[in-house]
């Protein structure tokens, strides 16, 4: 199978929906002439015009809005914020229509809207690096995905992309150009499908977006010394496949929660409550949930990088439970 970039496998998601229906156009800043500040959408303006690829002023709220409006009356928009850090200016559009008008409406309204969204810390300091992924799993009406692999990134997104519900597409920075197998032919993934990246009988390590990179490898290094630990990538957050989670921690005994957002209110609060509800008599010990520091992210590099978990943090607390 031919290998791709993560980022190439985005933009093919973009292009392949945006040939087979009219009714999807992207927005965003730089997103037609300059390609995006990424390169994902590099080439879609040439092909599908500025009616369909169109750059906007630095307006993130007005930008939310135009989305939710225009989904309202049948369009599916792909609103690209680029850093989440960014969507604190435009909550009230997501939180109080995106998520909401489904509900109220008794499923007469339908919001397509995709945000996509970049977190987690390249050295670009607080306002430019946060993961804020708990601040939407929170809110009741929205999907949240976030792929670790260009496959898993293509599908999830054609699958975004064709649904009838508001998605926050949460990619990561440093994901953009790791390279990964994905087929050339049609295919996507369904939400709420959890994926085991690694199998193992040990330990049960959920880890999301880049940390999925970070508890490989660190299972590779403890497989080395005979502990064995099975990686488990949700891919989507909600819906969760908590079934997933659960068969493994029944295998295995052992839970720990790996993700990039401080550990304080994280999603890993949340996956081991609810495997807690579904698994308790399967524990062994308690289950660790493993996070960024609770401070804002800072700039220096040596220190964003004290802050943030890493495979060292995995393995020590690994070989604790032991």
């Amino acid at each position: 199978m031919r290998e791709i970039t993560y980022c190439e496998a985005l933009r093919e998601a973009l292009r392949e929906e945006m040939r087979k229906d009219q009714s999807v156009f992207m927005i965003g800043e730089d997103v037609g002439r300059f390609g995006g500040w990424f390169t994902v959408s590099k080439g879609l303006l040439a092909e599908f015009g500025g009616a369909r690829i169109k750059d906007t002023p630095i307006s993130e709220s007005a930008m939310i809005g135009l989305g939710v409006g225009a989904a309202l009356t049948g369009l599916r928009p792909i609103v690209d914020i680029y850093f989440i850090d960014l969507v604190a200016v435009c909550m009230d559009p997501i939180v109080n229509l995106a998520a909401a008008l489904g509900y109220v409406s008794e499923g007469r309204v339908k919001v397509p809207l995709v945000i996509r969204v970049t977190g987690g810390g390249t050295g670009q300091g607080h306002d430019h690096g946060k993961s804020l992924e708990a601040w939407f799993v929170h809110t009741a009406g929205l999907k949240v995905a976030m792929p670790s692999t260009p496959y898993d990134a293509k599908g999830l997104l054609k699958t975004a992309i064709t649904g009838d519900d508001p998605v926050i597409f949460i990619e990561h920075k440093l994901l953009y150009f790791k390279k990964g197998p994905v087929p050339e032919e049609e295919y996507t993934i369904p939400f709420g499908e959890a994926d085991i990246k690694k199998e193992g009988n040990q330990f049960t390590i959920v880890a999301t977006s880049l940390m999925v990179r970070e508890a490989l490898k660190a299972a590779e290094e403890l497989e080395k010394e005979g502990i064995s630990a099975e990686v488990i990538d949700p891919r989507t957050l909600i819906p969760l496949d908590i079934q997933t989670i659960v068969s493994s921690v029944r295998k295995t005994s052992r839970l720990i929660v790996v993700h990039e957002a401080c550990e304080r209110g994280g999603i890993g609060a949340e996956i081991v409550r609810q495997v807690v509800d579904r698994a308790f008599d399967s524990l062994d010990v308690a289950p660790k949930v493993i996070g960024a520091k609770n401070i804002p992210l800072p700039y220096s590099k040596p220190l964003e990088s004290a802050a943030i978990p890493s495979a060292k943090d995995i393995i020590r607390t690994v070989k604790e439970l032991m």
